[in-house]
């Protein structure tokens, strides 16, 4: 398998607060004999990395990084850019819907103290980034779905609406004339926004937020709101987010494993490829007709991303800048 590492490593050292990524205690015979030691130290930036061409939600997220906001609230607020963007079909309000015509929200949200929230097939709420956040924060659960999960936003505040827009329906209208579903290579119907951030405080948090599979069947529920799957953060390691046919990123918990291959010692490049291998070499894997994508940040603030196939791109800012980057992919023909 030919692999090409095009990431450009991000600087370790530069202007911003001291995040340390590992200490250990040296035990004496008393409490007064023990001493902390901080090692491996390194100066981070504010840093926000995204799924796809999403730079006005990069940029949100990165301007609240930038007034000291923490990464949690900064993953937060750019996702529900995209969740209010009508035009974005595979995302909030104007998602497509599935085949009774029905568009159904699935998000999570996971903060640099392990803590997470996620909601499942979600009706009539646009901001479920919000609602997932609002699990995480203000219930003993992590996990709401349905009409329960609706209900739930409701009672904090979240209004509803019409998701279906006049452009989402007039697509699904004509794709009842064949009704036939087949996972389309790099079009939009089978993505999503997942997006990672590294606050000054050098803590990391990650959000993820679909409207799923275009014309899925109802009750569907892909990788997107699922811990480990489409999205996993260790504060102490780094995080990694998914997007493409979520079948197949379950298949090997994709976000999960990407981040214990960066304990492992692996830079975030190289464990979204390999990510990426596990899934293209399972027996009878079907890779050349379907898509995912992977992005990754680790503590020191270096990024990766890998795909099965060409033309995947994510946002990245660093250092005050916000670039969107052609992926690296397996499949070169």
């Amino acid at each position: 398998m030919k692999r090409r590492n095009f990431i450009k490593k991000a600087s370790a050292t530069g202007l911003g607060l001291v995040a340390m990524s590992s200490s250990f205690i040296s035990k004496g015979n008393s409490k007064e004999d023990k001493k902390v030691i901080l090692s491996n130290s390194v100066l981070i930036k504010p840093l926000v990395i995204a799924t796809w061409r999403t730079p006005l939600a990069v940029n949100t997220a990165a301007a609240l990084l930038e007034k000291g906001s923490s990464a949690l609230d900064a993953v937060e607020q750019g996702c529900r850019i995209e969740e209010a963007n009508e035009k974005n079909q595979t995302v909030g309000k104007g998602g497509l819907p599935d085949r009774d015509g029905n568009v159904t929200l699935d998000a999570c949200i996971m903060d640099d103290k392990g803590n997470y929230g996620s909601v499942l097939g979600v009706k009539n709420i646009k901001h479920v980034i919000s609602v997932a956040r609002k699990v995480m924060e203000d219930t003993p659960h992590v996990m709401l779905v349905g009409d329960g999960a609706e209900q739930f936003a409701v009672s904090k505040g979240f209004k509803r609406e019409n998701l279906l827009t006049e452009s989402s329906k007039k697509a699904w209208e004509k794709w009842k004339v064949k009704s036939k579903y087949k996972p389309i290579i790099n079009i939009e119907n089978h993505d999503t926004i997942g997006m990672l951030a590294i606050d000054k405080k050098g803590n990391i948090s990650g959000a993820c937020t679909t409207s799923g599979l275009a014309y899925k069947m109802a009750g569907r529920v892909g990788d997107s709101p699922i811990i480990g799957g489409g999205l996993f953060v260790d504060n102490e390691i780094g995080g990694a987010a998914a997007t493409g046919l979520g079948e197949e990123v379950l298949k090997t918990v994709g976000s999960f494993l990407i981040v214990e291959l960066m304990r492992q010692g692996k830079s975030p490049q190289e464990a979204c490829e390999e990510a990426i291998a596990r899934i293209v070499s399972k027996p009878n894997s079907n890779y050349k007709n379907f898509q995912v994508g992977y992005i990754a940040v680790n503590k020191q603030g270096e990024t990766g991303a890998y795909a099965i196939h060409e033309w995947f791109s994510y946002n990245v800012y660093q250092n005050k800048e916000n670039k969107n980057i052609k992926s690296d992919f397996y499949n070169k023909g």
